[in-house]
Parts: C-alpha cells; sequence; structure tokens
C-alpha cells in the first residue's frame, strides 16, 4: 500500500525589517515627462516619522539634493527619480529632479554594453569616437617645409623672488557620521537652490487623484533606501470571470455599508424613501427592499501582499440612493456617498470585511473619505502596505495600513492639512 506523504503547508518568507532610514514618497509625472516628488513617510530604527519635516534644516532629509527614489507601482519598478532641489507649494515641501524611466534606463544600459562590446573588437588603433575623416589620394609628393630659423638666446633675467607661503586651508566642516543616509546618487547638474517662500500653484498631492488622472497626471509611489530589498509585484493575477465575482460580491458589501450609514443618517434627520409594501393578506405587511444605492467610479484593486497567493480587495466608489428628509417637507433630496472598503477571501471562497470607510458629501468634516493610491512596502520587509489618502474639509494627509488577517493596522497616520 502506498501512503499518501502529507505536503506541508508554504508560508511566504518573512524578510527582516529594513532598519533605514528608508523614505516613501509620491512622484507626479505629467505628460511632458516632468515630474516632481511628494515626501509620506520616513521608517528609521523602527519608527515612521513625517517625511515632509524629518530633520528638516531648513529642507527636509527626504529632498536633500542627490537622493534617489525608485517609482515602484505595485511593487513593479517604473524608473528613477534623482531630486535636485526643493521647493515649497500650498504650505507643503515638494522635490523637484530628474526623471528616467525604466525603458530608458534598460536602453542606455544596452546602449553602453554595445559599445563596450564594438570597443573590445576594435581593430588595433582605430578609435571609435573620432569623427569620420574623408581621405584623397595625392599625385604630388607635399614639398618638405623648411625648418624655422633658430631662435636666438634669451637674454638671462633675473631670477624672480620666492612666493611667500600661503596659509593652509581651512578644515572642512567634519560630517556627522550618525546621520542617516538615503540612497544617494549624483546629483544633477542642474541643481536649484533653495526656494524660501511659498510658490504658488496646484499639486495633485492636494487635489482629488480622479482629476489627476484625468488631466493626464500619473501618482506613483517611490521609495529610497541604500539597503532595502529588490521590489516584487503585489498585483494578483485574476481570470475575467474571477474579476467580475470578486466586483459583484465587493459591491454587496459596499451596498450593504451604505445603507447602515444610510439609517444612522436617517435617525432625526432623514429616513429611506421607499415606504413598507402591504402583502396580499389583509391584516399583514411585509418591510419593503432596502433602496440600493447606484454606483459610480468603481475602482477594484486585489492585491497579493504576502506573496502567498491570498487575495486582499479593495475596492473604492461613489454611490448615490434617494433619501426622504424631514427637514425638506419630506422632499426627496438624492445623497452622494463615497466608500472604500477592504476585505480577504477565506479558504471556501467567502469575503471577509477588514475594513471600511463610509461617508457623504455633507459630513466631511467628520467623516473623511479615503483614497487607495497604492500597494507599497513601506518598512523593507518584502510584504505590501496599504497606502491610502485621507481627504476630509481640514485638508489631505497620507495613511498607511498593514493587513493583519481580517483587520488593518495604522502604521503612520498624517496630519490633515497639506
Amino acid at each position: 500500500m502506498i501512503l499518501a506523504q502529507p505536503v506541508p503547508a508554504q508560508f511566504a518568507k518573512r524578510e527582516s525589517a529594513s532598519k533605514g532610514p528608508r523614505a516613501l514618497g509620491l512622484i507626479e509625472l505629467t505628460p511632458s515627462g516632468k515630474a516632481h516628488l511628494i515626501p509620506v513617510v520616513i521608517l528609521n530604527e523602527g519608527k515612521f516619522y513625517d517625511a515632509s519635516a524629518y530633520k528638516a534644516s531648513p529642507v527636509p532629509m527626504a529632498l536633500e539634493s542627490g537622493t534617489v527614489y525608485e517609482a515602484v507601482r505595485t511593487g513593479v519598478s517604473e524608473g528613477l527619480f534623482t531630486v535636485a532641489g526643493a521647493r515649497q507649494a500650498n504650505n507643503s515641501w515638494i522635490g523637484e529632479g530628474t526623471w528616467q524611466s525604466a525603458g530608458a534606463i534598460a536602453a542606455a544600459a544596452a546602449a553602453a554594453a554595445a559599445k563596450k562590446q564594438a570597443a573590445l573588437t576594435k581593430p588595433a588603433g582605430q578609435d571609435l569616437d573620432a569623427p569620420p575623416v574623408l581621405r584623397r589620394p595625392s599625385s604630388e609628393k607635399a614639398s618638405e617645409k623648411p625648418k624655422p630659423p633658430e631662435a636666438a638666446p634669451a637674454a638671462s633675467a633675473p631670477a624672480p623672488a620666492a612666493a611667500p607661503p600661503q596659509a593652509p586651508p581651512p578644515p572642512a566642516a567634519e560630517e556627522d557620521k550618525d546621520r542617516p543616509v538615503l540612497r544617494r546618487g549624483k546629483p544633477s547638474s542642474r541643481a536649484e537652490e533653495l526656494v524660501p517662500s511659498p510658490v504658488t500653484g496646484s499639486s495633485a498631492a492636494t487635489s482629488d487623484l480622479a482629476s489627476a488622472a484625468k488631466n493626464g497626471i500619473q501618482i506613483i509611489p517611490a521609495i529610497s533606501d541604500a539597503g532595502g530589498p529588490d521590489p516584487r509585484p503585489y498585483a494578483y493575477s485574476l481570470k475575467p470571470e474571477e474579476e467580475q465575482a470578486f466586483r459583484k460580491k465587493m459591491l454587496a458589501l459596499a451596498a450593504s455599508e451604505i445603507n447602515s450609514r444610510a439609517r444612522q443618517l436617517a435617525v432625526g434627520t432623514a429616513q429611506p424613501s421607499a415606504p413598507a409594501r402591504t402583502s396580499a393578506k389583509p391584516g399583514k405587511t411585509t418591510a419593503s427592499k432596502a433602496p440600493q444605492p447606484g454606483f459610480e467610479d468603481v475602482q477594484l484593486r486585489v492585491f497579493d501582499l504576502s506573496n502567498s497567493n491570498e487575495p486582499v480587495l479593495v475596492l473604492t466608489a461613489r454611490a448615490r440612493m434617494p433619501l426622504t428628509s424631514k427637514l425638506k417637507n419630506n422632499a426627496t433630496v438624492e445623497m452622494q456617498y463615497m466608500v472604500a472598503l477592504v476585505a480577504r477571501e477565506d479558504i471556501y471562497g467567502e469575503l471577509h470585511k477588514a475594513f471600511s470607510s463610509v461617508t457623504d458629501t455633507q459630513h466631511l468634516d467628520a467623516e473623511p473619505r479615503m483614497e487607495l493610491i497604492d500597494a507599497v512596502d513601506a518598512d523593507g520587509d518584502g510584504r505590501g502596505e496599504l497606502l491610502f489618502r485621507r481627504v476630509s474639509d481640514a485638508g489631505s494627509a497620507f495613511v498607511v495600513y498593514r493587513v493583519i488577517g481580517n483587520q488593518l493596522w495604522p502604521l503612520f497616520e498624517g496630519t490633515a492639512g497639506k
């Protein structure tokens, strides 16, 4: 009898977290190819700090000239951004610099490799970098040029007096050996000096992400770490039918969350517009089905954050639902909701809610809306975290969440007002 050998469960190996410093920022890339960087958070010695203020003197450490950031879209490298200078806009620090896409970097590397290979195989004495020269056959031998007359010996001149000894240069300022250092590169020759005064203008960091996308602006997370792990993809591979099934389940969860929010608002202010329905039998009534919201701007992202083939689903959407307002003489008004929902799937295919945020256009002062930016490795342990932007009437702030089981734990929560 052949006994079946049990197969041990496979778990994703968790790398030790980066000791840092490890900086996370956002690159805003315009259609023209111009880019700038918004500092988000810095991890150093196991603690997270606001990168826009950490070790600022006055420019924050995250925007020091020569700092190199690698843009990573869902864990896949997109290019490099090298900080050349910093400025202030809308009371926030913004890094200016040079952008090289991954395609441009690969093309430059291929050209350098081809040039090196050609140099190894060129004939002796041939300079591949020299400009081409036209050569014509000569019919007669060029006459020899007469030798120039010998110069008369110069009259002896008095020896110059010895120069006075110069004072040695002042010693250079000693650098702080304990100061953490991000990933460094060669500073751009177009490095900009600090602009201390605020610069007018808007940024996608202070506007809606959807508006930025409509303007063709790409928002890409970027990491600077002198010794962190190589990036790896966090996208979960899905078939079209699987994506549609996930979308249907997530919208059902979102509808339930929005209805719960509508019931909370109905206490003393509004109530759902659908009335109770009378049954066919006299004396019995049945409650009508709760009104279903109409969704728009639905975005569903599915991640494999731990490299364990376990999907983490994130849905963001806007929704409209009619309500009957007691404050407006029972007139029907339409409320607009914003929902962000995170769920995990178990081995039986059931979804479990890990996080929910529902607000509406009339209560952004108390309940901010959540915008998903991407999955990114904030602490350098190889696993992905969820980066959100929290927007309220007071401003916006960045939030980094770690998914643990069926819960989201905040690793960093910025202060609104940027």
